[in-house]
């Protein structure tokens, strides 16, 4: 009976020191992944604590007093300018006008205006805005913003800008100079949301070609752009000049569905790549609207991003024309990290290339 036993035991021993070894080195590198973690963490905690020893010193013993603050926004300045430049840090007070050229829409009072001879003036009136329903017309000049006096004091764009935007449904009081009558007058504005259109123009040049001015790539932008093509077809649209010069781009989902207009099958409208980013292919897939008619694409040294994402599946297929001069050159994606002070850190993730394996960038080898 003992001998049974010895020999069950000494058949299960090697399996069981087997187990025993699988399990340590399991733990090993385990433990192994747990400190290098607790390492790198140690070492931000390092960094961290030397960039706070050096501004609570400045703080406390620099000759002159300094704004802390900005010595913070100086320090992430620095540490992106190694970076490329389309990494950028954004603070609080900036994100939200930032954010309304991607979204296409803000709260305010519709007009467009110039600063002439140190005079706020009404240029462009926005068709049933909330200017317009109150009055404002185009050539009226600003003098006075609730208790802000505007005129002569040499306030900027941004000055004025920030006085007329605020919250949806809320009021402001505006002392305006007639543009005709020359008397002086309050309004009161109730501010509203002011679309930003990605669409200048779209209008039939002839019988048979159609002409659409696109601005940026926003939000909007696809509902715009059909809407449009819808019209011109509509018109006897038979070729097309799509515009888009001075478009600095914007958001990457309009430039494909846009691309995915002019491109027949699965085509590869174009592919992001990054060291951290595994590559996203992005192809065309429903009936595009335009797939068969003659198409010129126009850019310049300011069509950037989107823009060249269009101008290159466009290119690369040989589905148009793309004329004009030398786009802008940037083949970089960025992704925005929204931080807790409310301020945002816009930083560039992935390259992207065009369904040839092009990458557009831009070189910064012999600087910006």
């Amino acid at each position: 009976m003992e001998e049974k036993k010895s020999g069950r035991l000494y058949v299960w021993m090697p399996l069981l020191s087997a187990l025993i070894l699988i399990l340590g080195m399991t733990l090993g590198f385990k433990l192994r992944d747990t400190l290098r973690y607790k390492r790198d963490i140690q070492a931000i905690i390092q960094r961290n604590d030397r960039l706070e020893q050096i501004i609570d010193l400045i703080d406390e013993r620099y000759v002159d007093t300094i704004n802390i603050n900005h010595l913070y926004r100086d320090a992430v300045t620095g540490i992106l300018s190694h970076l490329d430049p389309h990494t950028i840090y954004i603070p609080a007070e900036e994100l939200e006008g930032v954010n309304e050229d991607l979204e296409g829409s803000f709260f305010g009072i519709g007009v467009e205006f110039y600063i002439i001879r140190d005079t706020i003036q009404v240029v462009s009136v926005v068709e049933n805005g909330p200017a317009q329903k109150a009055g404002i017309a185009v050539g009226d000049k600003f003098i006075q913003v609730e208790d802000t006096v505007v005129a002569g004091t040499g306030i900027t764009a941004d000055g004025i800008i920030s006085l007329l935007r605020g919250r949806k449904h809320t009021d402001v009081r505006i002392q305006i100079k007639d543009a005709l009558k020359g008397q002086y007058r309050d309004v009161i504005v109730k501010r509203d949301v002011i679309p930003l259109y990605s669409i200048d123009v779209s209008l039939m040049l002839d019988t048979t070609t159609g002409y659409i001015r696109l601005s940026r790539f926003s939000a909007t932008t696809t509902e715009e752009f059909m809407k449009a093509m819808k019209g011109l077809k509509a018109a006897g649209m038979r070729q097309l000049i799509l515009d888009l010069r001075q478009n600095p781009g914007g958001f990457l989902e309009p430039a494909v569905t846009i691309a995915d207009q002019f491109l027949d099958g699965d085509k590869l409208i174009v592919y992001t790549e990054g060291r951290r980013i595994p590559r996203e292919s992005y192809n065309a897939g429903e009936q595009g609207m335009f797939e068969d008619g003659r198409l010129i694409v126009l850019v310049d040294e300011t069509s950037a991003s989107a823009s060249e994402i269009v101008a290159g599946a466009v290119q690369d297929w040989d589905r148009g024309i793309v004329a004009g001069r030398r786009t802008f050159g940037k083949g970089l994606v960025q992704e925005q990290y929204n931080l807790d002070d409310g301020s945002a850190l816009r930083l560039t993730i992935a390259k992207y290339f065009t369904p040839s394996g092009r990458s557009i960038q831009r070189s910064f080898s012999e600087g910006r």
